[in-house]
């Protein structure tokens, strides 16, 4: 029921999941919203269930107190089912305070972990970049940026199969002396870890893929992610634009397009879907709020590949032996 499209957009995205991926589904919300865009789709039967709610957290809501009235929103409803064994994951492209604080409360979070994190993928020039935190933690401290450093790490080395990822903190300068208080403690404490610290790194190596695994809080990783979605849709627009004037343009732009269409879904947020939660007793993805059905197809993906690779469960062993 959660997103800016919800609930059509969601709905679609699932049967293309279930299409291409061969899961079970079960959609949460509104039994006859939901009926209504299955029966569009052309969709009954095996495979699609419809676990009905009578309530939903809006986008605007706060999340702890909308939690706290609304028993019977999809949101809770959904961790339930995993709680119960019902489900194995959670895809939520809605209120993503509350999608983190229900899965908190429903599943607990990893022994040893302060607070959970959202993890993004970002395309770089040498191969996929973690960054955690994106927008779960708005204030942190030091100790839970050293926590996220450690789950960004495991994360890269079991889903995206990265042997030993280079770990950065993203600070204003290289120099450890640099950024505020909170940053340069963490900085010493990064020095100590148990993964490839290679130091600070600057918001321009976001991007270069040097550095796999980026370590922020949730408020300045929120902004560099929303920071690329806006530079990639410019980036599209302004390269239309320059393609569709002089005729040499025109086809110099026939000839690349296979290029250009391949370059446009690196930088497509779609592509990646949306990010886990990391540091949860379990497996759940928090889509864009203006998630199309493309997104969403990719987030169950990802879902599933969690599930299958015992991310989760990984998780979990690594951080109990540091």
């Amino acid at each position: 029921m959660g997103g800016d499209y919800a609930p059509g957009a969601i709905v679609q995205g699932a049967l293309w999941a279930q299409t291409e991926f061969g899961v079970n589904l079960t959609l949460v919300g509104d039994e006859e919203l939901i009926g209504n865009e299955l029966k569009r789709a052309g969709k009954t039967g095996e495979g699609v269930h419809i676990h009905h709610c009578s309530q939903m957290v809006r986008m605007d809501e706060s999340p702890l107190k909308a939690l706290r009235k609304k028993k019977d929103s999809s949101i809770m409803a959904a961790f339930d089912l995993v709680k119960k064994g019902k489900a194995q994951a959670v895809v939520s492209a809605g209120n993503s305070g509350a999608t983190i604080s229900a899965a908190i409360l429903i599943l607990g979070k990893i022994k040893g972990v302060e607070r959970p994190a959202l993890a993004g993928i970002f395309p770089g020039a040498k191969g996929s970049v973690v960054l955690i935190d994106v927008g779960a933690n708005v204030d942190t401290r030091a100790r839970q940026l050293f926590d996220f450093g450690i789950m960004g790490d495991i994360f890269a080395r079991v889903l995206l199969g990265i042997g030993n990822p280079k770990v950065g903190l993203l600070n204003i300068g290289q120099e450890g002396s640099k950024g505020n208080e909170k940053v340069r403690i963490a900085h010493d404490l990064f020095q100590r870890g148990p993964f490839d610290f290679v130091g600070n790194v600057e918001g321009r190596d976001i991007f270069s893929g040097d550095v796999q695994v980026i370590v922020c809080d949730g408020f300045v990783g929120n902004v560099a992610l929303k920071l690329s979605e806006g530079m990639a849709e410019t980036i599209g627009v302004m390269l239309e634009r320059e393609m569709s004037g002089q005729l040499t343009s025109k086809i110099g732009f026939w000839l690349c397009r296979k290029a250009f269409r391949k370059f446009k879904r690196h930088l497509d947020y779609a592509e990646y879907g949306g990010a886990p939660v990391l540091g949860i007793k379990g497996v759940a993805i928090v889509c864009h709020g203006s998630s199309t059905p493309k997104a969403i197809k990719n987030a169950i993906g990802t879902a599933r590949d969690f599930v299958n690779n015992h991310a989760q469960e990984r998780l979990e062993e690594g951080i109990a032996a540091i």
